[in-house]
């Protein structure tokens, strides 16, 4: 199982960022995906899961803002992150499943003014 994840930064507060996670060494097609984050000094804490029928959940402290999505013909699945705050600020990763055992090295989200 590999997770790559890409298109974090630094945003000001009110701003958009697309999160991608490429993945590989499974069947990708087959497997629901998590987004979790993990700020400073806090624990993991999930965000959005997709499952491979398309039902998607959203944690409700990002509900409304952030969106997940997944193109099985390019193995990745996307986290679109709307109206960003302060507190959003953290490691996201993605991890295959439900369980964030198989999960990426992550990519930093910074917002900040």
């Amino acid at each position: 199982v590999r997770l790559v994840e890409s298109g974090g930064g630094l945003v000001q507060p009110g701003e958009s960022l697309r999160l991608s996670c490429a993945a590989s060494g499974f069947t990708f097609s087959s497997s629901a995906m998590t987004w979790a984050r993990q700020a400073p000094g806090k624990g993991r804490e999930w965000v959005a899961r997709i499952y491979p029928d398309g039902r998607t959940y959203t944690a409700e402290y990002v509900k409304g803002r952030f969106t997940v999505s997944r193109d099985n013909a390019k193995n990745t699945v996307y986290l679109q992150m709307n109206s960003l705050k302060p507190e959003d600020t953290a490691v996201y990763f993605c991890a295959k499943g439900e369980l964030l055992v198989n999960r990426g090295q992550g990519t930093q989200v910074t917002v900040s003014s």
